[in-house]
């Protein structure tokens, strides 16, 4: 399993952000797909998990800002941010595992992850 994650770059407070994940081609299957990040000098965080069938959950610093989906027929996870901050500025990870539900935020639960997508937003 090769995640590739893209669409990262530099937007203005209040803008909006689409960043993708991808699997080689191959199926998640049902694997959990989750968004982290990283801020310089921060321990990686969770953003966004999800698994197919259902079972999405958000960091509270994100809820009703981002949106995580799913396009099973092309391999791609996604990350919808809107109403982005200053302290959303970080690099994305995505990552692939099989955490439980109340465990989506355990980075070690996690054996797959994608190289990293810079996100930063000015104010």
């Amino acid at each position: 399993v090769q995640l590739q994650a893209s669409g990262g770059g530099l937007v203005q407070a209040g803008g909006s952000l689409r960043l993708s994940c991808t699997n080689s081609g191959r199926t998640f299957g049902d694997y959990v797909i989750s968004w982290f990040r990283q801020a310089p000098g921060k321990e990686r965080e969770f953003v966004a998990g999800s698994r197919r069938g259902g079972g999405t959950r958000y960091a509270d610093s994100v809820k009703g800002r981002f949106t995580i989906s799913r396009d099973n027929l092309k391999n791609t996870v996604f990350l919808q941010m809107s109403g982005l901050k200053p302290e959303d500025t970080a690099v994305y990870y995505c990552a692939t595992g099989r955490p439980a539900f109340s465990a989506y935020d355990q980075t070690g639960l996690y054996y797959n992850w994608g190289q990293g997508t810079q996100v930063t937003v000015s104010s």
